[in-house]
């Protein structure tokens, strides 16, 4: 299991903040600790608390039949359902743990009043709307222009040990592809 993150660590792989900004974000965020199959934010939900993964793995998916696994989450990833952050509308995605996580928890409405009284924070967050806009751009592209081959031979490279903690059904469904189609892909690659 890769080392847990801690605060300090996540806030600076967005943009570095000074000791005193660090510290005014840490005393509005509370470290919790949950269980594996904890649904974390819930489809059609206003969701109030946006978290930030100190140690476990999470997934983000559409609900249905089947489900559909858009994005995995691991240490030092926020965990944020942007429609509810930006236009306080219910999510469309419902975040599952994969695995027990501790958690940085923080609400939205602390998170606002930072962005006012700190305008080093209110820049961070610009870098953090940035850096997700492009997550999910790169996300977007990847999976309307590359084949699941591709998209495999990718998850591999960036996030080799993603798939030695999430099931195969759960990557398969990420890559839009049956477990059959993956158990291909994968005695091909070997």
């Amino acid at each position: 299991m890769p080392p847990s993150k801690n605060l300090d660590e996540i806030l600076d792989t967005r943009q570095v903040l000074s000791e005193a900004s660090k510290l005014a974000f840490a005393a509005c965020t509370e470290e919790i600790q949950l269980a594996r199959g904890t649904i974390l934010l819930r489809a059609g939900r206003v969701e109030t608390s946006i978290y930030f993964i100190k140690q476990g793995i999470v997934r983000a998916y559409a609900p249905g039949d089947p489900e559909i696994t858009f994005w995995f989450g691991q240490e030092g990833d926020p965990v944020i359902s942007m429609r509810s952050y930006v236009e306080q509308l219910p999510g469309y995605e419902n975040i599952e743990l994969l695995e027990d996580c501790t958690l940085y928890a923080l609400k939205t409405a602390s998170l606002q009043k930072l962005f006012q009284s700190d305008i080093a924070i209110a820049n961070w967050g610009r870098k953090f709307a940035e850096l997700e806009l492009i997550r999910t751009e790169e996300r977007l592209i990847s999976r309307q222009f590359r084949t699941a081959t591709e998209r495999y031979k990718e998850l591999m490279e960036n996030n080799p040990g993603l798939i030695q903690r999430v099931s195969l059904g759960h990557i398969a469904s990420y890559l839009g592809i049956t477990q059959v189609s993956l158990s291909r892909i994968r005695a091909e690659i070997r």
